[in-house]
């Protein structure tokens, strides 16, 4: 199918981008990343027309990152690339075109899921992020956190499952049931990048991902109590990765004084994932999954976390 060509702006844009007022971080983003390597990522979907021809695929990934930062309804997005200027020309869309609509964001969005690209799109940027020196591996934080379903709650007693949303699921906490899904993440160390991300019913134990989480070149693991597993720390160090993950007291078995210890030094690096869940929820308003089902809420998830990455190495001095 034959794509516009948005690489050559007209006089307008020229004079905009002289007189309007910039957005500097998007700015030194654009100029700081290959972004061709993500457009290679998702080559052959299919994109939406608009007077015969498809908007280029890379404009389609780059509005994904807009609507994470700026936490937008695919409706809220549309509106907003076409009203801000800034935007527009992040996503490299010239004056004299319209933009994609929000039922052509939401189709890209389902091709994602179902060609199980977002995550692809998450490696790659932490792959460049990687080139220019910003991942550490000095040890990997893993933790999940609980977001609630875009869906009501089925009435009735927790663990009903809900018609409009099947696959989420019951999980308690504090003694609170909870309805949704869990985000599962491993962030590197000292750099605050999330590495690896992975989204799952609310009922799934926080430990069945973790192992998939680990990188296998990091220096250490560092994870709660949940994850305490002897099988868990063996496996570790087999690979020659520190197991720094907090002890759990059980029935009739008290910490010892050595595994007390541990726990209180491990625990204040374990907290930097914390930082990342903080940034989701408070900054980016993801305390919620926007979509139904599994496989849509999961494209967000590795969305997020390319967008949080993305910022975060700016701060880094990634440009």
């Amino acid at each position: 199918m034959a794509r516009r060509d948005f690489r050559q702006f007209g006089l307008a844009d020229s004079i905009v981008q002289r007189r309007g007022k910039k957005t500097a971080w998007l700015e030194r983003l654009d100029a700081a990343i290959d972004w061709a390597a993500l457009e290679t990522i998702v080559e052959g979907i299919y994109g939406s027309r608009e007077g015969g021809l498809a908007y280029p695929l890379l404009t389609y990934v780059k509005l994904l990152l807009l609507q994470q930062w700026h936490g937008l309804s695919d409706e809220g997005l549309e509106a907003a690339v076409d009203d801000r200027l800034s935007f527009r020309r992040f996503a490299g869309i010239p004056l004299a075109e319209s933009v994609p609509d929000h039922s052509s964001i939401w189709r890209f969005r389902e091709e994602l899921a179902r060609r199980d690209l977002a995550a692809r799109l998450l490696a790659e940027v932490n792959r460049q992020l990687d080139a220019k020196g910003l991942i550490l591996r000095r040890g990997t934080l893993i933790d999940a956190t609980i977001l609630e379903a875009a869906a009501r709650p089925p009435s009735g007693d927790a663990g009903e499952v809900s018609p409009r949303d099947p696959q989420a699921g019951w999980t308690r906490k504090n003694g609170r049931s909870r309805f949704g899904y869990k985000a599962h993440v491993a962030v590197d160390e000292g750099s605050g990048l999330v590495r690896r991300a992975t989204m799952t019913p609310a009922d799934v134990h926080d430990s069945v991902p973790a192992d998939d989480l680990v990188q296998g070149d990091e220096q250490a693991v560092y994870a709660d109590k949940a994850y305490d597993s002897e099988q868990r720390r063996a496996d570790l160090r087999a690979r020659s990765i520190e197991p720094r993950i907090m002890h759990k007291a059980r029935r009739n078995r008290p910490l010892k004084p050595w595994q007390t210890w541990f726990n209180k030094a491990v625990a204040p690096v374990r907290a930097g994932v914390e930082r990342v869940f903080g940034t989701m929820k408070r900054v980016y308003g993801y305390r919620r999954v926007r979509y139904l089902g599994l496989a849509r809420n999961d494209v967000q998830l590795q969305a997020m976390c390319a967008a949080i990455n993305l910022r975060r190495a700016l701060v880094l001095g990634l440009a």
